[in-house]
């Protein structure tokens, strides 16, 4: 499965309101310079390192600025 494929998956299953919201970590961890922003999971190092103290609700809103992230890469023909 390619690693937006996943991340597409993971954002269903967030948006469903399940409980203990999972990383969006898809182990391709390379920041890109001018998105300022993780190639695989779409998160800013901002969003990367407060990740492990938020709570479900904050962890929901990241998830929510990923299925933006994806969908403006998705309008311009980026692959994220």
């Amino acid at each position: 499965m390619k690693p937006s494929d996943l991340l597409i998956s993971l954002a269903a299953y967030v948006r469903e309101g399940e409980p203990n919201v999972p990383s969006p970590c898809v182990s391709v961890c390379r920041i890109n310079p001018v998105a300022q922003q993780c190639e695989g999971c779409l998160r800013t190092l901002d969003e990367i390192a407060a990740w492990g103290r938020m709570d479900d609700e904050g962890r929901r809103g990241v998830w929510r600025l990923i299925e933006q992230r994806m969908a403006d890469a998705k309008a311009v023909g980026l692959t994220p």
